[in-house]
């Protein structure tokens, strides 16, 4: 008699996948693997555990201490590096629902998108642009988060699907999946309400300041808004294999983006202290590529391992800081303290 061959709750769940899901989605039991192979979870489909590891990462609990738009607000309702990558998790997740797509893969790509961002937001990342001669991505410093920076040098071991979705979450990229192509979406509808959001509370902004021709289409109101563009991008991708939004909304949508940069992402009011925060790190840079003997020990491990020369160590080890982190090793290292003979 053969012996019985006993099914998983991974494999039953995977089994469900392919009753519950569209022919369109990415199937935890057809992805193309990690680049080390790991025995299967018996509990866990794969895209599941990619989700549970970045969630569980140094690198995401540090984007609670991250500037989103505004630096160092005076405020516990401002939106933080965190705050977005958790309304970008649940945007994609409710459009990944309606449309019968993997919400695991969905999930594990939104709450990794931004794990490469550096401190003070995208003045931190022009910074380390400058001053690094291979430049600064933050969609790279992401990919090298969870491929070499996490678990002293171990990296996450993700799955190909989901470092492809991080890596291309950007308004150029081209993601493989549609789950992929669901959070490259929700990361613009994420970042634009929630900034206007954020600049009507700092009084930078005032609905009624929002262009009558684009509000007319999407909503006088972050809740209408929101739910104008979900709904769209959900009917017009139904049961096709592409993520698409209706040309009238999509044009509305980049109007909208222009107009935040005009009025918010490039105001004075909004952005003053972006150039200290600049030069802050341009120097922190410069003093630590000549004193890499301060760097913490798993960064010194990988000069003196040649994983990567100093510049590029330097640079990993500045993305990572929290606005604050950056502010107190700046006063330590630059700020003379006064003597005290007591």
């Amino acid at each position: 008699m053969e012996e019985e061959v006993k099914i998983t709750l991974r494999q039953r769940q995977e089994e469900r996948e392919h009753l519950s899901l569209s022919p369109f989605a990415a199937f935890s039991d057809q992805s193309k693997g990690r680049e080390v192979y790991e025995e299967p979870c018996d509990i866990r489909p794969i895209y599941q555990r990619d989700r549970d590891r970045i969630l569980h990462s140094k690198a995401f609990r540090r984007l609670k201490h991250k500037t989103q738009v505004f630096l160092a607000p005076q405020g516990d309702h401002y939106r933080t590096r965190l705050t977005h990558t958790l309304e970008v998790s649940q945007t994609a997740r409710t459009i990944a629902r309606a449309l019968r797509l993997n919400e695991d893969l969905t999930e594990a790509i939104a709450l990794g998108h931004d794990l490469g961002h550096t401190p003070f937001g995208h003045a931190g990342e022009r910074a380390l642009n400058r001053v690094c001669r291979e430049g600064f991505e933050h969609h790279l410093q992401s990919i090298r988060v969870v491929e070499f920076l996490e678990k002293e040098g171990a990296g996450l071991n993700l799955t190909k699907e989901v470092k492809d979705g991080i890596l291309n979450h950007q308004t150029k990229g081209k993601p493989a999946t549609l789950e992929g192509k669901i959070v490259r979406l929700s990361d613009k509808i994420a970042y634009i309400n929630s900034d206007i959001d954020d600049a009507i509370r700092a009084k930078i902004l005032t609905e009624i300041e929002l262009p009558e021709e684009i509000i007319s289409v999407l909503g006088n109101t972050t809740r209408k808004r929101l739910d104008v563009l979900i709904h769209n991008i959900v009917m017009n991708s139904e049961n096709i294999n592409d993520i698409r939004m209706s040309p009238e909304i999509e044009l509305a949508m980049g109007d909208l983006r222009k107009f935040m940069f005009t009025h918010v992402y490039t105001n004075p009011k909004a952005k003053g202290q972006e150039a200290k925060a600049e030069h802050l790190l341009e120097q922190l840079f410069e003093y630590y590529c000549e004193h890499v003997e301060l760097l913490p020990e798993e960064y010194i491990k990988m000069i003196e391992n040649e994983i990567a020369d100093r510049e590029r160590v330097v640079c990993d080890y500045i993305a990572g800081m929290t606005d604050r982190y950056a502010i107190s090793k700046y006063s330590e290292l630059m700020v003379p303290n006064f003597w005290n003979i007591y």
